[in-house]
């Protein structure tokens, strides 16, 4: 669909003042959700483990039902340390409402450059965003609330730890984690579709180089439920990802070679600017050598009739022949 210049121009500018606008938050949003990864998987690594042997104890002592639980010292330790939780999950919050702001803007961008944009992945992105966002601090709230429970009371059964901490392999408990756990499931869903979708077509668009598009898509991936066959190790991506677009909506972009600025070009012109596609390694330099190598053929031919200038020298010279 054509746009007139105007139009083109108003909506560069928009974009230009939200960049703007977004660019500290995004590069601060990244720290955010590495520093939410960090206080939280650090405070759960000092709780006490449950190994094989104490959690067989109870049964090879002929108690079916014991009456404290062996993981009764876990559940403590995490309600002590509540509000490191509480706080780790509070960051992660703030650290996905930041991303949901950055997509917002790459698919505002994406679309008006692209009208055949697939249109419900900014509602995915959206609603599905603040809902993983809400899940994530929600989701330590409740772990405070029933860990608090089960410390202050006298009923420490197998039962009763279940329901105040469900095992990682087994979930479900109390029907606050239940709810908390379908909520973040489905949003994450969401989520993951939508960036995925509003990456893909920021990349066929040219908003984004095309490494930050690949790593845009693979971020998708793991902010998904898929993110525990990968494991926390690399929710070092998201983050690395967003102090990315927090530089590149700052402008600051590294400035290719010959080039007069940073930004893709596709920003400051408000149209597709697809990126070229990259050439085979080696193809320039060999082009190179193609055009020298014609250029000095000429000069170092041989003669046509098969002497070379040395022998043609010493015909030419004085001195009797042999």
């Amino acid at each position: 669909m054509a746009r007139d210049k105007k139009t083109r121009e108003l909506q560069v500018e928009d974009e230009l003042r939200r960049r703007t606008r977004l660019a500290v938050p995004a590069f601060a949003g990244g720290f955010l959700y590495l520093l939410s990864s960090i206080i939280i998987s650090s405070t759960l690594n000092g709780a006490p483990t449950v190994g094989l042997i104490q959690g067989l104890t109870p049964a090879l002592s002929g108690q079916a039902s014991p009456i404290e639980s062996p993981r009764t010292l876990e559940i403590k330790f995490v309600s002590h340390h509540a509000l490191a939780l509480v706080a780790g999950g509070a960051l992660g919050a703030i650290s996905f409402v930041v991303l949901v702001l950055i997509l917002l803007l790459l698919a505002d961008a994406a679309i008006y450059r692209r009208p055949e944009t697939w249109s419900l992945a900014r509602p995915f992105v959206l609603y599905g965003g603040i809902a993983v966002a809400l899940a994530t601090v929600g989701h330590e709230i409740v772990t405070a609330i029933e860990t608090h429970h089960f410390a202050v009371s006298s009923n420490h059964s197998n039962r009763a730890a279940e329901l105040a901490l469900p095992p990682v392999q087994a979930p479900g408990g109390a029907t606050s984690y239940e709810f908390s756990n379908y909520i973040g499931l489905l949003a994450s869903l969401a989520l993951a579709a939508g960036m995925i979708g509003i990456v893909l077509n920021a990349l066929r668009v040219g908003l984004l180089p095309r490494w930050m598009g690949i790593l845009g898509m693979f971020t998708g991936i793991l902010v998904s439920p898929l993110q525990l066959v990968f494991g926390a190790t690399l929710q070092i991506v998201p983050a690395f990802w967003m102090v990315m677009m927090g530089i590149l909506y700052s402008g600051r972009w590294p400035k290719p070679a010959g080039a007069d600025s940073g930004d893709p070009p596709a920003w400051a012109s408000g149209e597709a600017r697809p990126w070229p596609p990259r050439a085979p390694r080696g193809r320039p330099a060999a082009r190179g050598a193609a055009v020298a190598t014609a250029d000095i053929a000429p000069a170092a031919a041989p003669p046509s009739n098969g002497a070379s200038p040395r022998r043609r020298r010493r015909k030419r010279g004085p001195g009797p022949r042999r």
